[in-house]
Parts: structure tokens; C-alpha cells; sequence
């Protein structure tokens, strides 16, 4: 296997409950352009490191994604494989019956592309609605040019501090299941 295959991609991310959707959609029509609506079932397997799911998208081929990053408040970097999967039932089969299925996401999504920035509007089936922001990175690319301009995207999308979110969807899903006992 070759290292440029067998390498993490990397991008820096901001995740953020949504204060209006709507609002969010009007902003990005204006500075941003619409990429796709997708219907998403992530689902998150048992793993001693980082975060492992298998996402299915209705219209679009099966992803196993692998991915490691802190949870944090501000940007921050995240490193993640996107494997193809040819029998996606197969291997949620045999992920399942090895390492055990963690929690399941669910949610529809907005993207929009602004340079090298995807913004998703969320609607996250039990939590509600989140913005993300994940700028892709090039090996030449700068994280802290990255962080910049998803903090600002973040502002101009009315994201307050107080509204971002250092989890992921997973991680809230489980919080709110332990809390319903």
C-alpha cells in the first residue's frame, strides 16, 4: 500500500447547536454555494481509539470512517480514513458481532461549500438542529488560517461561543440515553 493512501486526511471542524436553521440556510445562500441534501444513518461502533462508524447515504456508495480528534469547544483538528464499502450489510454484520454497535445517528443534511470549507446544516434525529463546520486540509494548507475562517464562518452564521458543542453527535446521543435510564 502506498503512504500517500494509507495517510489520514485532515480537517479542522466547529460543531454548534443551531440557533435557526433557517436563518443558517439564508446566510449560506448568500455567501456560499449549496452542494447537497442527504439523508445519513451513521452507525458508531465500539472502538478503543478515536471514533469508528460505517455511514450510509441514501444515492451515494457506503463509507467506513475511521476518524480521531479531541473534543474541544474551539476548532479543532480531526484526522479520518474514508474507506468504500462494497457490502456495506456484511460488514455491519461482522463490525457488530466483533466490536458491537455504539450508538446509531441519524439526520438529515444541508451542505454547502465555501472555498475549502463544508457547512452542514443538521437536523439530528433526538438532539434537533447543529451547524458544522469542517475545513478540508491539503498538506500545504495552514491549520491556523483554517481555524480562523471557520470561527468566522461560525460568527457570520450567528454560532455564539456559547452555543458550540465539543462532542460528537454520537457522544450526545449516549448522554441522552443514559440520562433516560
Amino acid at each position: 500500500m502506498s503512504e500517500s493512501i494509507a495517510m489520514a486526511r485532515r480537517n479542522i471542524e466547529i460543531k454548534a447547536r443551531a440557533p435557526s436553521l433557517d436563518a443558517a440556510r439564508q446566510t449560506c445562500r448568500q455567501i456560499a454555494d449549496f452542494s447537497a441534501t442527504e439523508r445519513q444513518t451513521d452507525t458508531y461502533f465500539r472502538c478503543s481509539r478515536g471514533r469508528l462508524k460505517l455511514r450510509e447515504r441514501e444515492g451515494l456508495p457506503p463509507q467506513l470512517v475511521g476518524y480521531a480528534r479531541p473534543d474541544s469547544l474551539t476548532p479543532r483538528a480531526s484526522n479520518y480514513w474514508l474507506v468504500p464499502v462494497a457490502e456495506p450489510a456484511l460488514l455491519k454484520a461482522a463490525l457488530t458481532a466483533t466490536l458491537g454497535v455504539l450508538v446509531t445517528v441519524e439526520k438529515e443534511r444541508e451542505v454547502f461549500l465555501y472555498q475549502n470549507v463544508r457547512i452542514h446544516l443538521d437536523r439530528v434525529q433526538g438532539l434537533g438542529d447543529y451547524i458544522e463546520f469542517e475545513a478540508v486540509l491539503s498538506p500545504a494548507d495552514d491549520e491556523g488560517q483554517a481555524a480562523t475562517l471557520v470561527s468566522e464562518l461560525a460568527q457570520q452564521l450567528g454560532i455564539e461561543p456559547a452555543h458550540r458543542v465539543e462532542n460528537s453527535y454520537s457522544d450526545l446521543l449516549l448522554v441522552k440515553q443514559q440520562s433516560k435510564g
